[in-house]
């Protein structure tokens, strides 16, 4: 039988309704603080806690639930006679129902606070008070989501009581809950990229209707406490985001952000398949579509200026799935969600993620994000190349970066007209990117070149520079064979992977 319930929240939607459902039911409601004088105001009858303790708060409220009197009445085991007795021996009554959120650290620690500010956002009662709930489940309901008020009342209502499963659910919340509040704490004070124990805080998003595949179920989570653009985009029309569409736009819109310039990246299934850059966002995409007009078809565009009404117009004219930009001119806007289906997607937030993530089974590899692009630029033959075809270079080695190795990519005029990738050998997916090209210029590739092979497939395409990692022990092969076709080649020091 329900008889005392202990409210303390931070967020306070809901607990009206529940504290008047609760006094209906003749139940004494305790509160603490900020909560007590809500309740209170709003006419609901309440106890202070430290009525009950005859303690008053202290330490800017730091302390007010720590006390024997309240975790004495949540822990005692109900039908063991040993914990009766103790209870009534020290005039504890038992707390039937304990409802407490907590403070957002999740939120708070994202803003522009000081570091002392931020760490008064660490909760210390409310953990202490659910987790005494949790444990002690059979005889204590513990609310920590305002999602379960209506469920709760509804299920009490009805039968009288909680049943057991629901009150082991409510409890194992509140360790989830928890496991990722306790995560991000610890994250916040370590600083360590790579601590002892890896603790990751995520908030299930969304479910999603599947994952690659249909036959494989999937569900969205992002950070609670860091920033990134596939956390803080907003969806303007089309249907709901899957699994693999958030994969894609995720790839899309970091290449589209490698960029100063007007630039646009065309994505399928999760490798560019078009990058261009432009005097303004309308060239960048029409020499993006040129770049493969057949693989676009059905693809992930992204954009990194606000997008127009003649591109919208443009990207209209074609089957895509997803369209990323940091905003979109009203009349641009119309000409997209006229598309019923067509994903239109606003995204302020450039790329900011600091590691990356890969589950192996069994085990989680982790790793600094690939930010950085060269160690040193060092020309290795006798041909240099002209600053337009540096330009190009650079450009094509910012696309490697995101093409599965072997990663080739041939460039012309500011345009990914050849990528290749993912192929077991670099000469395939040399042959591929160059085939794919046709009229290609210069030539970029995530590794070194152990062979001279790619120099010499490059040549047949007319390729007028290469750049490359440089470090194998066949670079000078290499070198001597741009020597030989009057291919200038270029040395950056550092490799692109993409496994």
């Amino acid at each position: 039988m329900l008889k005392r319930a202990l409210i303390s929240v931070f967020n306070k939607d809901g607990v009206l309704d529940l504290a008047r459902f609760l006094v209906s039911m003749k139940v004494e409601i305790l509160s603490t603080g900020g909560t007590y004088k809500y309740l209170k105001d709003n006419n609901i009858n309440v106890t202070e806690i430290s009525e009950v303790t005859g303690f008053e708060e202290i330490l800017d409220g730091r302390v007010k639930t720590l006390h024997p009197v309240i975790h004495g009445g949540i822990l005692a085991i109900r039908d063991k006679k040993e914990h009766m007795d103790t209870i009534e021996r020290k005039d504890i009554k038992p707390i039937d129902m304990v409802v407490v959120n907590l403070y957002p650290f999740f939120d708070k620690v994202k803003e522009d606070l000081s570091f002392e500010e931020k760490v008064e956002f660490i909760d210390i009662g409310g953990p202490t008070m659910i987790r005494a709930a949790a444990k002690n489940f059979k005889d204590v309901i513990v609310l920590t989501d305002t999602s379960d008020y209506s469920d709760i009342t509804r299920q009490i209502e009805d039968n009288g009581e909680v049943d057991f499963n629901t009150r082991k659910k409510l409890a194992g919340k509140v360790f989830n809950l928890m496991s990722a509040y306790d995560a991000a704490i610890s994250n916040f004070l370590l600083e360590d990229e790579y601590p002892e124990y890896l603790t990751l805080s995520y908030r299930k998003c969304q479910s999603l209707r599947y994952g690659e595949n249909p036959h494989q179920s999937a569900a969205y989570y992002t950070s609670t406490v860091e920033k990134g653009a596939m956390r803080d985009f907003e969806q303007l029309n089309g249907k709901e985001l899957s699994y693999n569409n958030i994969k894609d736009m995720d790839v899309a819109w970091k290449v589209a952000n490698e960029f100063d310039e007007p630039a646009c990246c065309a994505v399928k299934h999760n490798t560019p398949c078009g990058v261009a850059l432009g005097e303004d966002i309308y060239g960048a995409y029409l020499k993006t579509y040129e770049c493969d007009t057949t693989s676009i078809f059905g693809g992930i565009v992204a954009l990194n200026r606000r997008v127009d009404k003649k591109t919208a117009e443009e990207l209209v004219k074609i089957f895509l799935e997803i369209v990323i930009a940091p905003d979109f001119d009203k009349d641009a806007l119309e000409v997209l969600t006229a598309k019923k289906n067509l994903r239109v997607i606003r995204c302020a937030v450039k790329p900011e993620g600091k590691t990356e993530l890969s589950k192996v089974d069994g085990g989680i590899l982790i790793q600094s994000a690939d930010d950085k692009l060269i160690t040193e630029l060092k020309v290795v033959t006798t041909a240099k190349p002209t600053e337009k075809e540096l330009q190009d270079l650079l450009f094509g080695m910012k696309v490697c970066k995101y093409v599965k190795s072997n990663a080739i990519v041939v460039v012309k005029d500011g345009m990914a007209k050849g990528i290749g990738g993912g192929q077991v050998n670099r000469i395939w997916a040399a042959s591929e990117a160059l085939q794919r090209a046709g009229d290609g210029v210069v030539l970029a590739s995530d590794a070194f070149f152990p062979f001279e092979d790619v120099v010499q497939e490059a040549a047949k395409y007319g390729i007028k520079a290469i750049i490359q990692p440089g470090g194998s022990i066949g670079d000078e092969q290499s070198i001597q064979e741009c020597n030989k076709e009057g291919i200038a080649m270029v040395f950056t020091g550092m490799r692109h992977f993409k496994h």
